[in-house]
């Protein structure tokens, strides 16, 4: 049973259907990147972190944490005066499995927004990953424990010790120059992470899922010597060719 302060505002979020996570999970940051900007989200990049966990790829809804500057009369608990006070812990307890933290700590290098024991909390409730715009502290215990990271670094100092304070949960948020939703579908691989708006995500699976399986097919006539004029991006003289091999693979 999870226990909160009763004066702590933290909405739950809307969580997509586990298929729809699965499927953008197997498309990858990149296809989804581009195939959002068809879809007109121009740039969909969460800009500054980047992947601490090399050849991990997650998917998953966004639980959102939102930082503002340190205005010492507005915020005057020291670490561990009143926890319950933390904001950066109410994200956390809304952890179910899969589920991304997405945190917006307005790219400062000098706070670690979460530690080794908070991380080993959320990695035990099932949490995917965490990308934010700023900094984790413990670093070497954190990346132990197997996790996504898309961060900007890494700092012995905690949360609130220098110029940042938690401020909001489960609120839309500006991470690296983009807007995240609470409930958002975060995709993050080697490429980076991108935020795939709730209400285009399957129209993003379905086109993704098309140029996914042309790629595989061109890739394969690349990988050949074919022609990069007729292969990619696939043309439509070479499209007869591609359904015909489509329809082979699939018996």
């Amino acid at each position: 049973m999870q226990r909160q302060n009763a004066g702590i505002e933290a909405p739950d979020i809307v969580r997509p259907p586990a298929d729809l996570v699965a499927g953008l999970a197997a498309v990858g940051s990149a296809t989804a990147s581009s195939e959002l900007s068809r879809l007109g989200v121009r740039n969909a990049h969460i800009q500054g972190p980047v992947s601490f966990s090399p050849g991990k790829t997650i998917a998953g809804p966004a639980l959102t944490l939102q930082f503002m500057p340190k205005r010492e009369d507005l915020y005057d608990v020291d670490e561990y005066a009143d926890p319950e006070r933390q904001l950066h812990r109410h994200v956390l307890y809304h952890t179910k499995p899969g589920d991304v933290v997405v945190v917006d700590a307005r790219a400062d290098m000098a706070s670690g927004v979460f530690g080794e024991m908070m991380m080993t909390y959320f990695m035990g409730r099932g949490g995917a990953g965490v990308v934010i715009d700023g900094c984790v502290r413990d670093f070497g215990e954190v990346k132990k424990l197997g996790i996504g990271l898309w961060l900007r670094g890494a700092t012995p100092n905690f949360h609130t010790q220098t110029d940042i304070v938690p401020h909001a949960v489960n609120v839309p948020i500006a991470c690296g120059g983009t807007v995240v939703e609470p409930g958002d579908i975060i995709v993050a691989d080697d490429d980076g992470a991108v935020v795939v708006p709730i209400g285009l995500a399957e129209a993003l699976l379905a086109k993704a899922s098309e140029h996914a399986a042309w790629e595989v097919f061109s890739r394969e006539r690349l990988a050949e010597g074919g022609d990069m004029r007729l292969y990619y991006p696939l043309s439509d003289e070479a499209r007869p060719e591609y359904e015909e091999w489509e329809r082979a693979r699939r018996g």
